[in-house]
C-alpha cells in the first residue's frame, strides 16, 4: 500500500509541473515593483534553474532593489542531482547544462537550494544576464547547496527559509492549493501566487478574500495561459502542444489568476455600471433574498440589495465599492420542498430560478454581494 501511495504521489507531483511562462510573469510583477525594495523573496516551489519566477528575479535583483532571492525546489525535480553547467545553443541562447555526479540511484533525488545576495557583471561583458548568475554560484559569491531534506515546501528546512523571506513569488502545486495558502497565511507572510479561478470558491480561500486579506491580481482577467510540462508529460488533452521555437512540450489552462494580499491600486478602482435594475431583467432566486446577475457587467447600478453574481466576480471586485455577503455554498445549506419537488437536478448550495410551469432552474455558483453606493433613484436625488 505505501508503496502505490507513493506512486500517486509521484504522478500527482508530475501532472502538477507546469512552468509558467516569463512573459505572465513579467506582466503581473510590474504592479508590485514598489514591495520589493530591501526585501528577501522566496520562490519555493521552483527549479532554480527551470523557474521563470528564479530568471525573473535574478535578473531584475538590482532593478528591484532585492535583498535577497532564495529558490527550492522538490526532489522529483527534471534537474535535481546534477552539476550546473551552462553554455549557449545553437540560436545563442543562454542554456543551462547539468553534469551528472555519479551518486548511483538516488542522483535524481537531491533537491537543491539557490541563494542569491548579489548580482554582476561577473563575466565583464558590459552586461548582466543569467550566464553571471551562473558564474556567481560557480565561484561561491551565491550559494547553491544541496538540501538535507527532499525540498517539499512543507518540510521543517524549507519552512525555515519561508519565516527568513518576505515575499513568496511562485506556482505552487493546483493539487495543494489550499494547503500552500493556509501555510502562507499561518506564517503571516506576504505572496503573489498563480492558481485556478476555482480557488475562489474554496472554503479556506474564500474566507480570506471576502474578509479582504486575499484578491485577484491585475494582468489575467481571462482566456487560458500556456505551462511548459516536463518532457515526459503526456500530451493527450486539449490544448497540449509542442512549442515550435523551443521544443518544449506545453499545455494551456483555462481560468488561471493570480492571487496575492499585496495591495495594489487597480483593485481600487470603481467598476463602471451602466445597467438599472428591473424585476423582470433581474429575478429573484426562489430559494435565497438576492436577485440573479448573470454577468458581472451587467450589474445594476440603483439596485441597494443583495446579489448574485458569477466568481469572476473578483476580477473587478472593489473593496470600497462592494460588499460580499457569502457565496451559495454557505447561504443555502437546506434543501427546501419545493426545490426537491421542482427543481432540476436539486442541489444543496445552489440558487434556483423560478422557470415557468412550475419547473426551477439551477445556477452556477455565486458570490452575493451588495452595492456600498447604490445610485438613488432619480425621484430621492
Amino acid at each position: 500500500m505505501a508503496g502505490n501511495s507513493n506512486l500517486n504521489s509521484a504522478k500527482t507531483a508530475r501532472k502538477d509541473e507546469f512552468y509558467t511562462q516569463l512573459t505572465d510573469i513579467e506582466k503581473e510583477m510590474r504592479y508590485y515593483r514598489k514591495h520589493f525594495q530591501g526585501k528577501t523573496v522566496l520562490c519555493n516551489c521552483d527549479d532554480p534553474f527551470e523557474s521563470n519566477f528564479f530568471k525573473y528575479f535574478a535578473l531584475n535583483f538590482n532593478r528591484l532593489g532585492l535583498k535577497k532571492l532564495i529558490a527550492t525546489c522538490y526532489y522529483s525535480s527534471p534537474i535535481a542531482g546534477q552539476q550546473l553547467q551552462y553554455g549557449c545553443d545553437a540560436n545563442g541562447q543562454m542554456t543551462f547544462y547539468f553534469e551528472d555526479k555519479g551518486v548511483g540511484e538516488n542522483k535524481n533525488k537531491r533537491p537543491y537550494k539557490a541563494v542569491v545576495t548579489q548580482v554582476y557583471d561577473k563575466k565583464g561583458d558590459g552586461g548582466v544576464d543569467m550566464l553571471d548568475v551562473a558564474e556567481l554560484f560557480r565561484s561561491g559569491e551565491n550559494e547553491l547547496v544541496e538540501l538535507e531534506g527532499d525540498g517539499d515546501f512543507r518540510s521543517p528546512e524549507c519552512l525555515a527559509l519561508l519565516d527568513e523571506a518576505d515575499i513568496i513569488v511562485t506556482n505552487p502545486p493546483f493539487s495543494l492549493f489550499r494547503e500552500y495558502v493556509s501555510m502562507l497565511v499561518e506564517h503571516q507572510k506576504h505572496f503573489i501566487i498563480i492558481g485556478n479561478q476555482n480557488a475562489i470558491s474554496y472554503e479556506e480561500t474564500f474566507s480570506l478574500m471576502k474578509n479582504n486579506k486575499m484578491w485577484i491580481g491585475a494582468s489575467i482577467h481571462s482566456g487560458d495561459r500556456a505551462f511548459f510540462v516536463p518532457d515526459d508529460y503526456p500530451l493527450d488533452a486539449a490544448g497540449c502542444g509542442i512549442d515550435e521555437i523551443t521544443g518544449r512540450k506545453y499545455i494551456r489552462v483555462k481560468g488561471i489568476r493570480w492571487f496575492t494580499n499585496l495591495d495594489i491600486k487597480q483593485r481600487h478602482e470603481e467598476m463602471i455600471l451602466v445597467r438599472h435594475y428591473t424585476p423582470e431583467q433581474y429575478p429573484k432566486y426562489i430559494n435565497y433574498d438576492a436577485i440573479e446577475v448573470a454577468k458581472t457587467s451587467d450589474i445594476p447600478c440603483d439596485y441597494d440589495g443583495e446579489m448574485g453574481v458569477p466568481i469572476t466576480f473578483m476580477d473587478k471586485y472593489n473593496p470600497e465599492q462592494f460588499e460580499i455577503i457569502g457565496i451559495s455554498r454557505e447561504l443555502v445549506r437546506t434543501l427546501s420542498e419545493d426545490v426537491r419537488k421542482n427543481g432540476a437536478y436539486p442541489q444543496i448550495g445552489r440558487f434556483y430560478l423560478d422557470v415557468g410551469a412550475e419547473k426551477y432552474k439551477k445556477v452556477y455558483e455565486r458570490l452575493v454581494i451588495r452595492n456600498k453606493r447604490p445610485e438613488l433613484p432619480k425621484e430621492e436625488k
